[in-house]
């Protein structure tokens, strides 16, 4: 019965499909009008550092895009003997912030530079100044007035500056808008009107003008839209873009491209006000809706929004499983040398679970996941290392525990800032990402890294954004109210999730851990200066 309704859904368009462009993967998932996953494709790849910046190539871009939709439609196939030809609304979503640039004809005037780059540590500097509002080193706005510092010759040519979810939106479309979560990575937006701050963008064209730009800042951003608002249709360009089989058809609707951040958010249903949500990925970001403003300028948080433009405090960072990533591929190589082939999954697990066995002061040892710079703890350019006494207690539990509280290690110097210093109060957070695809194990540790209870939704921890920002779709399709309401009463209700509550030996872990973080970045800092490449 069930396959039967997911066959009337799909051929009678009630689905929605959404893309998101991760870090490590492209995920496509589509969903019913009951909002639950009938398929689902993917594809991996990786960013590169060349010339200096962390990026991906637009030929990537595209070529992961239709190895993902190929692979989704494969699925339809398999599953339920259907070509998939058209669905209700797409939605498509990306990592946040970065600096893709373009001139009048379209061409892109520089290499794509990604959230990962902390090479504008001047121009984000003299903004946050300017502005008294705390620009991070990733936000666009930033990028783009370092090339302007730097006297990049570009820039002289820039007609469309725009995000990742941006750029893959105005080539499946033709439109360049943005939701204004991912937006409010480019430049800071007014929550009253919805828009880029108008007052600072006066004050950005007062900045740049005697540095020899004066475009207006205003032409050459995307349009910006909310949750709920159309945002064009696909276009037969668009179509053969996505689809290399040529069975995709023109005109489905699309609602506005969006941030991870935003997606991730509605993956959580954690859009209302004092809920939280941590997503734990390639980087590390903890996100809670605010009551009241801040009552200061922190250079360790963002202030974003919601896909419906309610004010967010952020901490983001840069680093989060990567490194993890890189030992797991090491355990996994040596398994081979053994003739034992263990499958990638049940190998995470059983180094995750090794992880809970460890002594409460991880024998002592101490980890920095740094692949790249971290701007709350000052770190420009990063060094992954792990670092022990002759004496520590070098065994696996001990080493894993290390990796993983290394993973949360900068996520807590900012989350204590909102917690201790502006008193801001948290229900629960709800976690995403791959972090938490092991059961119980990141989810129990992140509740100790946070001390709070954090739920993970069964359908969801791991897959997150790419669900979400179908979850937005269909909000623009079938939604009635706020975002907040569809998402509370339609697409929540009745979904089951599992709340794990701090333990206080975790915690007391965890903080011994974090005071030998603390003392350690000095050795990560002198890494950072005598390690060149």
């Amino acid at each position: 019965m069930e396959k039967q309704a997911a066959i009337k859904a799909i051929c009678e368009n009630k689905t929605t499909l959404g893309i998101e462009l991760g870090s490590t993967r492209i995920k496509a998932v589509l969903i019913d009008d009951c909002y639950s996953p009938l398929a689902t494709g993917g594809y991996d790849w990786e960013n590169r550092l060349e010339n200096g910046f962390w990026t991906y190539s637009l030929e990537d871009v595209w070529a992961g895009l239709q190895d993902c939709f190929e692979s989704l439609a494969l699925d339809v196939k398999n599953r339920y003997d259907l070509t998939l030809s058209s669905v209700g609304a797409i939605g498509v979503s990306a990592m946040m912030h970065g600096y893709l640039a373009f001139d009048k004809e379209g061409n892109q005037l520089t290499a794509f530079r990604t959230w990962r780059n902390t090479t504008t540590s001047e121009a984000a500097g003299i903004l946050t100044e300017k502005f008294n509002f705390n620009i991070p080193l990733r936000w666009s706005i930033a990028h783009l007035f370092q090339a302007i510092l730097n006297g990049e010759s570009h820039v002289k040519d820039i007609a469309f500056l725009t995000t990742l979810a941006g750029y893959v939106h105005w080539k499946l479309t033709g439109l360049k808008v943005l939701g204004i979560d991912d937006a409010s990575g480019m430049f800071p937006i007014d929550t009253r009107t919805y828009d880029f701050n108008t007052k600072m963008l006066g004050q950005f064209t007062e900045t740049a003008k005697p540095k020899g730009f004066d475009r207006n800042l205003a032409e050459i951003l995307p349009k910006v839209l909310c949750a709920g608002q159309g945002a064009g249709n696909l276009t037969p360009e668009g179509a053969k873009l996505l689809d290399r089989s040529g069975s995709l058809k023109a005109g489905i609707p699309f609602c506005p491209p969006e941030g991870d951040a935003g997606s991730g958010m509605v993956a959580t249903n954690s859009v209302a006000e004092r809920s939280g949500n941590v997503s734990a990925g390639t980087s590390i970001f903890a996100m809670i809706v605010m009551e009241k403003e801040l009552s200061a300028l922190y250079k360790e948080i963002d202030i974003v929004t919601t896909p419906s433009g309610k004010p967010v405090a952020e901490v983001h960072c840069n680093n989060c499983t990567t490194d993890i990533d890189a030992w797991v591929k090491l355990f996994d190589e040596v398994t081979g040398l053994t003739g034992t082939e263990i499958p990638r999954d049940s190998l995470y697990n059983a180094l995750y679970n090794k992880a809970l066995e460890a002594d409460e002061d991880c024998g002592g040892m101490l980890s920095f996941n740094y692949y790249s710079g971290e701007h709350n703890t000052g770190i420009e350019d990063g060094r992954p290392l792990f670092v022990r006494m002759p004496d520590s207690r070098f065994n696996l539990a001990n080493f894993m525990r290390t990796l993983l509280f290394s993973a949360m290690g900068t996520l807590k110097l900012g989350m204590d800032i909102l917690v201790e210093k502006e008193k801001i109060a948290i229900d629960s957070f709800l976690g995403h990402g791959g972090l938490f695809k092991t059961k119980g194990v990141g989810q129990r540790l992140m509740a100790a890294a946070l001390n709070a209870p954090v739920m993970v939704m069964e359908e969801s921890a791991g897959e997150g954004g790419a669900w979400g920002i179908a979850l937005l779709a269909a909000f623009m399709l079938h939604g009635k109210g706020t975002l907040e309401q569809f998402l509370a009463e339609k697409v929540f209700a009745g979904r089951k999730g599992t709340q794990v509550k701090p333990d206080p030996i975790d915690v007391e872990s965890f903080k011994i851990f974090m005071e030998r973080y603390k003392n350690g970045l000095e050795i990560e800092r002198a890494a950072e200066k005598s390690l060149r490449r």
